[in-house]
């Protein structure tokens, strides 16, 4: 795992293959201006810069951000939902076996015997290592069903697809 992620976008959020998502507005806090994040990086602090230009982080404690174009509480509270994206080419470069998760999500998964499982829609950390979400194709018109499982269960990923263990799916 390294320092991005792609938690979920909500649902009309399109983000362009070259920006990655490091985090989102999930509130206004205090009256100030700033704005409570959930964020999805390890040093989101190493950006000023989100959105292509459009935010300027002016301070960051924790998980709480202030932005220099947003003056008051009013302004704080209508960026609830927005992503922080920086460009992909701000990132820095991955190490061996590291990925982002934004990489990872949408990728076909397959099973290490062959059979097609779906396609990645999340990846989530819940503190012991990152688990990955995948679902499966629809069924009659209804949404393929979900499941889960370790990233220590994928012995291989590329740009095209995700190979997970047979003995991890049920």
């Amino acid at each position: 795992m390294s320092e991005a992620a792609g938690a979920r976008a909500p649902a009309a959020a399109v983000v362009p293959t070259d920006q990655v998502v490091l985090a989102a507005v999930i509130g206004a806090h205090g009256v100030g201006g700033e704005v409570k994040l959930k964020v999805f990086a390890e040093q989101l602090d190493a950006h000023r810069s989100f959105n292509g230009g459009a935010l300027t982080l002016s301070s960051l404690r924790g998980n709480i951000a202030r932005f220099a174009e947003v003056k008051d509480r009013t302004a704080a509270e209508t960026m609830r939902g927005t992503l922080l994206t920086v460009e992909r080419a701000a990132l820095p470069p991955l190490g061996e076996g590291e990925y982002y998760h934004a990489d990872l999500i949408g990728l076909a998964a397959v099973s290490s015997d062959g059979h097609d499982l779906g396609r990645v829609i999340a990846v989530e950390n819940f503190g012991a290592g990152d688990v990955i979400e995948v679902e499966r194709p629809s069924d009659g018109g209804r949404p393929g069903k979900r499941f889960m499982v370790p990233m220590s269960a994928v012995p291989e990923w590329d740009r095209a697809r995700m190979v997970i263990d047979a003995a991890f799916v049920d």
